[in-house]
C-alpha cells in the first residue's frame, strides 16, 4: 500500500513528461537521467497517442530454467498491487514473449495503471482491445516456459541492455510516455519535483520568447538557472 507522500508525488509526476523527469536526476547526478533504452510504446497504439503511465515499479525477475534458483511459487500477476507499473526482467537475446493479454487482464483488474517488459510480448491486439498500456522491446508469438521461470518478485533488477547499468528496485517510479520509459529512484522523488516544476515553468517562459524571435542563447541566459 503506497503512503500519502507517496501518492503525492505519483499524482504531481502526472503533470510532467519523461523528458522533464530526465532533466530533472540529470541535475540530481543520477546517471543518463533514469531513462532506460529500448523500452517503447505498443499498445494502446503504437508510438502515438497521450498515453503516459506513472506508478511505483511492481519487479518480476524471469531467469534460465538452468537457473538454481526454484521457480517462484504462485503467479505474479495475481499479487500485483493497484496503482502499479509492473517491470518484467527478461534474460538477454531470449525469442520466446514473457507476457500476454491474459497477464494485462488480471493487471488491470488489479488496478495496475501499465506494464513495462523488459524483453518480448504477445497478444498485441489483446492488449490494445484491453486499452492497457504496454511498453516493451519488442513483440513475439511463442510463450517462456520451454526457456525460462520466474525466480523472484520484487527484487532489484538490471535492465537487460549492454548500452547501460541500470537497476530498477521495487518502489522506484517509473513513468512512461511517447519519449520511452524512465525511473525515478523512490529517493529523489521529492528533490526532482521540485526541480521540474521550476524548469518547467523556464522552459515554457523561453518557448514563448523564442517563438518571437529571441535567440536560444538569450532566452537561456534569461529564464534558466
Amino acid at each position: 500500500m503506497a503512503t500519502s507522500s507517496e501518492d503525492l508525488i505519483v499524482k504531481a509526476l502526472q503533470e510532467y513528461t519523461t523528458c522533464d523527469v530526465s532533466d530533472a536526476l540529470i541535475k540530481l547526478k543520477f546517471r543518463n537521467g533514469g531513462f532506460l533504452s529500448g523500452l517503447t510504446m505498443w499498445s494502446p497504439q503504437r508510438q502515438d497517442g497521450p498515453t503516459k503511465i506513472v506508478g511505483p515499479a511492481y519487479t518480476v525477475e524471469y531467469a534460465p530454467l538452468s537457473d538454481p534458483r526454484p521457480k517462484y511459487p504462485t503467479h505474479y500477476i495475481d499479487s500485483v498491487p493497484a496503482g502499479a507499473v509492473v517491470f518484467v526482467s527478461c534474460p538477454p537475446k531470449i525469442p520466446n514473449a514473457v507476457y500476454g493479454g491474459l497477464m494485462s487482464t488480471r493487471a488491470k483488474a488489479s488496478g495496475a495503471v501499465g506494464s513495462v517488459i523488459d524483453g518480448r510480448f504477445r497478444d498485441v491486439q489483446e492488449q490494445r482491445d484491453l486499452n492497457y498500456p504496454i511498453f516493451a522491446r519488442d513483440v513475439g508469438t511463442a510463450p517462456p516456459a520451454e526457456l525460462l521461470k520466474v525466480v523472484a518478485v520484487n527484487v532489484p533488477v538490471k535492465l537487460q541492455t549492454d548500452e547501460q547499468d541500470m537497476t530498477i528496485n521495487p518502489g522506484d517510479y517509473l513513468i512512461g510516455d511517447l519519449n520511452g520509459v524512465v525511473v525515478l529512484p523512490k529517493e529523489l522523488g521529492e528533490k526532482a519535483i521540485l526541480l521540474m516544476k521550476k524548469q518547467v515553468e523556464a522552459d515554457s517562459k523561453m518557448a514563448v520568447e523564442i517563438a518571437k524571435g529571441m535567440s536560444f542563447s538569450e532566452a537561456s541566459k534569461k529564464f534558466r538557472l
